[in-house]
């Protein structure tokens, strides 16, 4: 007949500080536990580089993950001696160091590893099947662009979402800027189904910009979406 295990009694103070079969100084133990575990898990940031730091790949997340978890039980789980967490150290900074090598001489096992940048935005227009393959909405996309200071699309040469999960964007000079989506939250607010007045109008979902009759109500040729705003013209104040 299996043992049952004693219940446990809420709020026990004396268990919640200090269980009664460890010694006291086992509290010294506990000490030097949180110090051997910082110093490798220093080493470890210390050989992956600054850039995991910064920005971590998804490698380089599940390296912290790992670590994580072995460096905390280390710090004061008795049964977990610190030779255990030393190999763990570093079979998985030795895999890291594989990896790396694997992504330097392998350009696709890199791209499947780390991923690839993805041009999300060209003249002005968003690249609509290349936008959808991402786990991005068009809200966060345009709050990225408006942090550098965009009000329209048509101020945009190109926008890529990096394998880091940056985003790099490429501005017209201003002579070159053309009619676009603004991306001022009140001014979309402002969208409609009928074209009201003459000149360029913008979809109000993938950017796409053409001239219409007024008292138009037309589907976008890009997205099929009937949600239009006047393309808005305004250089790119830096």
């Amino acid at each position: 007949m299996p043992l049952l295990a004693e219940p446990v009694m809420p709020f026990d103070w004396p268990r919640l500080w200090w269980p009664g079969e460890h010694s006291p100084l086992y509290a010294l133990e506990v000490v030097f536990r949180c110090i051997a575990t910082y110093l490798m898990l220093l080493a470890a940031l210390r050989i992956t580089g600054r850039r995991s730091v910064k920005q971590l790949s998804l490698f380089e997340l599940s390296i912290v993950i790992g670590l994580g978890s072995i460096a905390g039980d280390t710090m004061f789980y008795p049964e977990v001696p610190l030779s255990h967490a030393l190999i763990v150290f570093g079979v998985v900074m030795g895999l890291y160091w594989l990896l790396n090598y694997c992504t330097e001489v392998s350009p696709k096992f890199s791209d499947w590893m780390e991923g690839k940048e993805v041009l999300l935005l060209q003249s002005g227009h968003l690249q609509w099947d290349n936008f959808h393959r991402q786990n991005l909405t068009q809200k966060e996309l345009f709050g990225a662009l408006r942090q550098y200071q965009v009000e329209h699309l048509g101020q945009l040469k190109a926008v890529y979402s990096e394998a880091t999960g940056e985003m790099s964007v490429f501005f017209y000079e201003a002579d070159e800027v053309r009619p676009g989506l603004s991306i001022i939250p009140d001014e979309l607010a402002k969208a409609s189904t009928t074209i009201t007045e003459a000149g360029p109008h913008a979809c109000t979902t993938c950017g796409h910009v053409l001239t219409a009759p007024t008292q138009a109500a037309l589907a976008c040729p890009v997205c099929r979406k009937s949600q239009w705003l006047p393309a808005c013209t305004a250089r790119r104040v830096a």
